[in-house]
């Protein structure tokens, strides 16, 4: 959980399963999840996709002695309960303009990596439904734009904002994604642990630029091995609502968000090393008063680029 800011319900979406076998820091804050969606998908005009569905989730704590989902509940034996079951309807617009592909149906593959994506999120979650807990709306929107900027390189830029109305408990909040792998991985903050940052409100914009070997190829010791630049910068805004705050009172964790100052971080880093390699090294910004923050970490990442 806590991974992506724009949520998503896709069963095969993006998961660290097998990249946090190793981390940085405890591994602790793990959630059981037990998820049911069915979704319907189609595009009315060419890059344009509407996908309209549901989802039925049920959320419990791995570890409950080190990490807590627990929630005030007036219900429930004690006043406090330790199990989320939620069902939520959901309408997602994608727009993908300057997309190319080739092929039909699920057969298609893209052929161009240069065009930007909106994405527009509305979640509604439905209590009593399914015996369902909470009622709640929730809206995000995401934008990705790469720039292609001649000789000196390719930027990635991503905006993300999005807002909960209502109160829900922690497995429902809105996770600023920390990173404690080891693992380079775009969209996250690699000097953050696991629900450092936890809000209902927020706004993120992540940079990376590659400068394609511009630079390492003014140096005659490095021009042969045909290296490249990478340089990024990353923040996040956010605050949590006293409403949310007193809702999960009785959780283990303490519950912050980046409301007093933008949470920033920079990063500067080395590709094709050895053709296949890349490793960047990490810094934070601010918050650094924060019990155990980390200052400085090392990621990296393998594979072929063409």
């Amino acid at each position: 959980m806590g991974l992506n800011l724009t949520a998503t319900n896709d069963v095969l979406g993006r998961s660290i399963a097998s990249s946090s076998i190793l981390t940085v820091g405890a591994n602790d804050r793990l959630t059981n999840i037990n998820l049911s969606t069915f979704n319907i998908e189609m595009e009315p005009i060419p890059n344009f996709r509407v996908r309209i569905g549901n989802s039925f989730r049920t959320l419990s704590s791995a570890l409950p002695d080190a990490f807590s989902l627990d929630y005030v509940d007036a219900d429930a034996a004690g006043g406090i309960a330790s199990e989320i079951q939620q069902f939520d309807v959901n309408t997602t617009l994608i727009y993908t303009p300057g997309k190319r592909t080739i092929g039909y149906g699920v057969e298609r593959a893209d052929i161009n990596d240069d065009y930007s994506t909106l994405l527009l999120n509305y979640t509604r979650g439905l209590e009593g439904f399914l015996e369902s807990d909470f009622n709640y709306s929730k809206l995000q929107f995401s934008y990705s734009q790469p720039w292609v900027l001649g000789g000196f390189g390719r930027l990635l830029s991503t905006v993300e904002i999005g807002k909960t109305f209502g109160e829900v408990p922690l497995g429902l909040l809105n996770v600023i994604p920390g990173n404690q792998t080891l693992f380079s991985l775009y969209n996250t903050f690699p000097n953050l642990d696991f629900y450092e940052f936890v809000t209902d409100t927020y706004a993120a914009v992540h940079l990376e630029h590659n400068f394609n070997g511009r630079l390492f190829s003014r140096i005659p010791l490095l021009r042969k091995l045909d290296l490249r630049e990478i340089v990024g910068l990353r923040g996040v805004w956010g605050e949590l609502s006293d409403e949310n705050i007193a809702l999960n009172a009785p959780t283990n964790i303490p519950l912050q968000a980046p409301d007093d100052k933008i949470y920033y971080e920079y990063s500067v880093g080395v590709g094709n090393i050895f053709k296949i390699f890349r490793i960047d090294f990490n810094f934070r910004g601010n918050y650094l008063e924060a019990p155990e923050a980390r200052p400085f970490s090392v990621t990296g990442s393998f594979g072929f680029n063409f």
